[in-house]
């Protein structure tokens, strides 16, 4: 499920108020600026920095990290 036009026209970066451009996939919105990848789940975009992504990042959704 995907976000509709008009809101993802109003959307921003939460970290740098950047654009948000929607996935090929429609699944997640990425700043191109500070590369952060946030999720679409169930049409509501996960703007939460915690919850981001750095695009290109292939971890899981688990919150365990490697040292």
């Amino acid at each position: 499920m995907t976000i509709g036009k008009e809101l993802q026209e109003i959307l921003v970066c939460p970290r740098c108020r950047g654009r948000l451009e929607l996935t090929q996939q429609g699944d997640a919105l990425i700043c191109a600026a500070c590369r952060l990848h946030f999720e679409i789940r169930g049409g509501i975009p996960i703007l939460l920095i915690d919850e981001a992504r750095k695009r290109g990042d292939d971890r899981g959704s688990s919150s365990g990290r490697t040292a």
